[in-house]
C-alpha cells in the first residue's frame, strides 16, 4: 500500500515564544555564570519543566542552579512567570 502524506501545522506564534524564551534563558545563564569560566552553564529543559506541576517547577530550577554563586531568585521568578501560557511544541496540530 502507498502511504499518504501527513501535513503538520505548527503555530508560528507559539514557536516564536518558545525561541524567545530559550534565547532569554541563555542570556540570563551567561550573566549568572559569567564569573565562573571553568564551570559549564546548566541546561534547562523547558519541556521537562512544563511536565511537572507548577509547585514543583521552582524546586526543580533551584536544584538545577544550586551551584550558582550569583543570586538566582529573580531569574527563577521571571522564568516561572514567562512559562505561564507556554505550550509544548512537540505535539503539533494535524
Amino acid at each position: 500500500k502507498k502511504l499518504g502524506k501527513l501535513t503538520i501545522k505548527y503555530n508560528r506564534k507559539d514557536l516564536q515564544r518558545w525561541l524567545d524564551l530559550e534565547e532569554w534563558i541563555n542570556a540570563q545563564l551567561q550573566e549568572l555564570y559569567q564569573c565562573r569560566a571553568a564551570a559549564p552553564e546548566p541546561q534547562i529543559d523547558l519541556e521537562d519543566l512544563l511536565e511537572v506541576p507548577n509547585e514543583e517547577q521552582k524546586l526543580k530550577l533551584q536544584e538545577i542552579l544550586h551551584e550558582c554563586s550569583s543570586p538566582t531568585e529573580d531569574f527563577i521568578t521571571e522564568l516561572l512567570s514567562r512559562l505561564k501560557g507556554l505550550r509544548k511544541v512537540t505535539n503539533p496540530q494535524k
